[in-house]
């Protein structure tokens, strides 16, 4: 909703026979691109379409390590590019990948793209987000609370492919397949507006199809700051699930270790910012400000200093994930909450003399208030969702092409 262009990209490649499901399994990516110029969205195609390429031209290394030499391959492509031509220099994008392989899951990542899995009633935050207010958590510098509050922003990463010569690579898994499964890669565009709880609730009730169409509608309802991508796999044969999580041996050095280029920006602008406030006598905000640029120092230090998390080890299992667990059941307030949305959108309807069904809304809703009234909070999400889906189609056909703002505050 307010961007002008869409400097997301993504890639799904499945295997098409039996022997690519052996060797490369079925691929997912998802890559957030930055940079003015179109350059963030020429570095997100790049990755979606080098990587994959890549990957899938390796026929001599394990999967796990084909993939960390995919993405170090198109980090070089994608920063000669950037070096040949001057508007494009210092572009860069998040990559996300899932691989599902006989083994298990398999996620490569750099960024802060997210990959999730759900699994029974829970979801899984299969990935590290390489972000300023992630790293500052790790290395201990600041509290839950206090990254939560706002007070450092969320949207500066501290790895991209691109930007520099050499990158660093999460590694990830194997993690367990089961029939019933679903697994998300999503741009921050969607992360940063629809709860992991929202998610959990949503993979587990509705097909893949119609849990993106109700991710781009959420995040869009709640202003659509940035842009939105989601690709959702769901589990639906037994014949997909992992075999054995003791076969995947993965042999390749380390990345080179570098001091995150975000992390030397916002300490040094800080540290600048407090001498210039210094001298404008505004000693508090000095203060802070200083205190902000020792704190993304330490941090950047640490991250430089601590080993390597890309270091892939000959054994069954490798990476630190899942880093974050969440319940993934439908609830009553989830239902309400769906429920304000649509009567959200009824008032502005209403407002604009958009013409929509309500008699077969009216008739669902009535539908979905008696699973409630039941206990079925699933069955009353599920079709509360169709109705938000059902609504945003009908209001999309009508308006403008040329309005400037379809948000309601929700």
């Amino acid at each position: 909703m307010r961007r002008a262009t869409n400097q997301d990209s993504y890639g799904v490649h499945l295997a098409e026979s039996q022997a690519g499901w052996d060797r490369h399994g079925h691929f997912f990516l998802v890559a957030d691109g930055m940079g003015a110029h179109a350059a963030g969205e020429l570095a997100s195609k790049l990755a979606s379409q080098l990587v994959p390429h890549n990957y899938l031209r390796q026929r001599d290394l394990p999967p796990a390590e084909g993939l960390h030499k995919a993405i170090v391959e198109t980090n070089a492509e994608i920063y000669r590019r950037g070096q040949a031509n001057i508007e494009f220099r210092s572009m860069g994008t998040t990559c996300s990948v899932l691989t599902l392989l006989p083994e298990g899951a398999v996620v490569a990542h750099v960024g802060d793209s997210r990959v999730y899995q759900t699994n029974g009633n829970k979801l899984y935050q299969l990935t590290f987000d390489h972000s300023l207010v992630w790293e500052m958590q790790a290395a201990g510098e600041v509290t839950d609370e206090t990254a939560r509050s706002g007070v450092i922003p969320k949207n500066v990463i501290t790895r991209s492919l691109g930007p520099n010569a050499n990158v660093q690579v999460d590694i990830e898994g194997p993690f367990p397949i089961r029939k019933g499964n679903c697994f998300l890669l999503c741009s921050d565009g969607l992360s940063g507006q629809v709860s992991d709880e929202e998610i959990g609730a949503i993979l587990n009730t509705l097909p893949p199809e119609e849990a993106c169409q109700l991710f781009v509608d959420l995040s869009n309802l709640r202003g659509g700051p940035d842009n939105i991508t989601a690709v959702v796999v769901a589990v639906a044969d037994d014949r997909i699930g992992s075999t054995k999580q003791d076969s995947i041996i993965v042999r390749h050095s380390s990345s080179p270790r570098t001091f995150s280029p975000a992390l030397a920006v916002v300490s040094g602008v800080c540290l600048l910012a407090a001498v210039v406030l210094v001298f404008m006598q505004f000693y508090p905000w000095a203060i802070v400000s200083t205190v902000l640029g020792l704190i993304a120092l330490l941090t950047g230090l640490s991250q430089y200093l601590r080993p390597n998390t890309s270091t892939v080890l000959p054994e069954s299992r490798y990476g630190n994930g899942p880093y974050r667990q969440f319940p993934a059941e439908c609830s009553q307030p989830f239902f309400e909450h769906l429920a304000g949305i649509m009567k959200s959108l009824r008032e502005a309807a209403e407002e604009k003399n958009w013409e929509v069904g309500w008699d077969e809304i009216n008739r669902q809703f009535k539908q979905a208030c008696e699973k409630g009234d039941k206990g079925d909070w699933t069955s009353a999400v599920g079709i509360q969702s169709r109705i938000i889906i059902s609504l945003m189609d009908q209001i999309r056909s009508q308006r403008s092409p040329n309005a400037s703002d379809s948000s309601v505050d929700l």
